[in-house]
């Protein structure tokens, strides 16, 4: 058994990269499901591991009953006959945890000679399929302390309305698996970090001395120009994994940095990626592991994760392979989320985005239309924010980072853009869903994310799913906490101004047809537009004068609008009568408008 034949050719090969995740089969025995026929047509791309570039290493899945799909010593004989046939040495490496074989095609082939082989083995009765072990790099276009600066988060045009969900949920008790470059220490991410792997076998790639071994920690995925293939310029370290973490569990009221969407939850980063990118044979594995499958000579996973996040992939159909692991982790109850990919193209072309059993998510910017980069199509399932830092800066997804360009250095924040920005978004919110609601399966996950999203602000052409997803109206929908549930909504829709430090402003609501007295979790939804939200207090006035503060004023909250869910225990109060939203702009030069108001019982 060995690694890449030659350092030149795989990194080569890693730097042409765009390449999808390739997965099969159980984790119990190299058993894979019947797939349907791949057409011959197809052959040229099955060859390469990158676009060009003939593929190093063959990923097979065996039929059930196959003696190959349970003994490594007939997996290796059987590739050492098929290499004679097609006049070439295999070797077979190791099994992966689906339980596909990985199989190494040696030094020098030709796509042409890749087709002889697969040729082989797609003639054996007892293959159910046969795919190159193809490279992955992160979907992002990196870029560059505080919650004001997270306009994806709360922003009423184009935020995902998260704070609303978390009087409800804030993700406690659930791990989210994060497959990307690894974790790079941030004081900010450290309290809610758990045990995770790196499953980056190739020394080349993994640039940190080993192979695999359970610690996760990202040295760094710089490279030279050149280094990484022909007219590749040189990159700094992307700490691509640290950043994708931070937007769904950075830690949160520790009065520093930036909050985390699902910051009760608990992040196990897996290292997939390296220099250059990473091969599809470790993601198989991480993917399997995080969801609670057995990898051969890896230790079982004491944290596993009910959400995986994969921010990566690349070009190319849903292999088989891939798609048998997505399928093999659904099963266990693990929901998988993926970028939809930054190439302005159709996901039909681009996976993990195209494949099914995953939530594919494209990417908003902070107006609420595609962003430029996003891929789109009838194959997406919902938009989150994923930046524009074209447009400035700031208008990328602030999140946790590291400031060393080659090594780790200082921890730091940054803004960056990309699909890989707009896919925690969605994982966060799963995991929110998850806390709230445990019984729930990945596809009810799924079904309710697309349920509760609401209509892009701006433009998208060419399909970017359900909409915007929408934080506080799926939790409540999932948790019973809001009108979504079936609950009583009575709303006002009468627009009142805010004076600029003036008197309160009332705006009532009559309630009638209840009997007895207002929940012990009564939704206050509150839609306000002003130009500096920390001037304003807001109080819920009950039919008998009492007053609920709902919102206290605030000289550090410079943001826009109030646009959120309240939860209030009005269990003292009888429900039917005028309840009243009483609004006072505290302090002057800003001025704002209260919209619409609603009381859900």
């Amino acid at each position: 058994m060995r690694t890449s034949p030659s350092l030149r050719r795989k990194l080569i090969s890693v730097a042409a990269v765009s390449a999808a995740l390739l997965t099969a089969g159980t984790a119990s025995a190299a058993v894979a499901q019947e797939p349907a026929p791949q057409a011959s047509a197809d052959l040229a791309a099955r060859t390469e591991a990158a676009p060009g570039v003939a593929a190093e290493r063959l990923i097979v899945g065996y039929r059930p009953g196959a003696t190959e799909a349970k003994s490594d010593k007939a997996a290796e004989a059987d590739a050492a006959a098929k290499g004679k046939e097609a006049g070439e040495r295999l070797d077979f490496q190791r099994r992966l945890g689906t339980g596909a074989a990985l199989v190494d095609l040696g030094e020098d082939l030709t796509k042409a000679d890749v087709a002889d082989v697969i040729a082989e083995y797609q003639a054996d009765p007892q293959v159910a399929y046969v795919v190159p072990d193809r490279l992955n790099k992160p979907q992002a276009d990196p870029n560059d302390t505080d919650y004001a600066k997270q306009w994806d988060l709360f922003e009423a045009t184009a935020g995902m309305n998260v704070p609303g969900a978390w009087n409800t949920t804030t993700g406690t008790g659930v791990t989210v698996a994060v497959i990307d470059t690894g974790y790079v220490a941030h004081s900010d991410l450290a309290p809610n970090i758990v045990g995770g792997y790196d499953f980056i076998a190739d020394t080349a790639v993994a640039v940190d001395g080993n192979g695999r071994d359970s610690d996760p920690s990202d040295p760094g995925d710089w490279y030279a120009a050149g280094e990484c293939g022909a007219g590749v310029p040189a990159s700094n370290s992307s700490w691509h994994g640290t950043h994708v973490a931070g937007t769904i569990a950075a830690a949160t009221n520790n009065a520093k940095g930036m909050a985390g969407i699902a910051y009760g939850a608990k992040i196990s980063p897996l290292r997939v990626l390296g220099k250059c990118g990473g091969y599809d044979s470790d993601i198989i594995d991480a993917i399997t592991w995080a969801s609670g499958g057995t990898v051969s000579g890896v230790p079982a996973n004491t944290n596993v994760a009910k959400v995986i996040n994969m921010s990566l992939g690349g070009d190319g159909a849903c292999t088989s392979a891939t798609q048998n692991a997505i399928n093999a982790a659904v099963g266990r109850g693990t929901t998988v989320v993926v970028a939809s990919g930054n190439d302005n193209e159709n996901v039909a072309n681009h996976s993990p985005g195209n494949c099914s059993n995953v939530i594919s998510v494209a990417a908003t910017s902070r107006t609420g239309a595609k962003a430029s980069y996003s891929n789109y199509g009838s194959l997406i399932d919902i938009s989150a924010p994923g930046g524009q830092t074209s447009t400035g800066t700031a208008n990328g997804i602030y999140s946790t980072l590291n400031s060393g360009t080659k090594t780790p250095s200082a921890e730091s924040y940054a803004y960056y853009q990309g699909t890989s920005m707009a896919t925690p978004h969605v994982a966060g919110l799963a995991a929110l869903m998850k806390a709230a609601n445990p019984a729930l399966t990945p596809a009810q996950i799924e079904s309710a994310i697309k349920a509760n999203a609401r209509p892009l602000p701006g433009a998208c052409s060419g399909g970017c799913g359900a909409g915007l997803a929408d934080a506080t109206k799926t939790v409540q929908a999932v948790s019973g906490s809001g009108g979504s549930t079936g609950g009583t909504t009575f709303t006002s829709t009468t627009a009142v101004n805010i004076p600029d430090a003036g008197s309160a402003i009332e705006s009532p609501i009559t309630v009638s047809g209840r009997s007895g007295n207002a929940p012990a979790a009564l939704q206050v939804g509150v839609d306000i537009t002003h130009t500096y939200r920390g001037d304003l207090v807001i109080d819920l006035v009950a039919p008998d004068g009492s007053a609920y503060r709902l919102k206290s004023s605030s000289t550090s909250d410079s943001a826009d609008n109030v646009l959120t869910t309240y939860t209030v225990n009005a269990s003292g109060e009888v429900a039917n009568g005028t309840w009243k939203l009483r609004v006072r702009d505290v302090a002057a030069q800003d001025t704002g408008r209260l919209n619409s108001w609603k009381l859900t019982f």
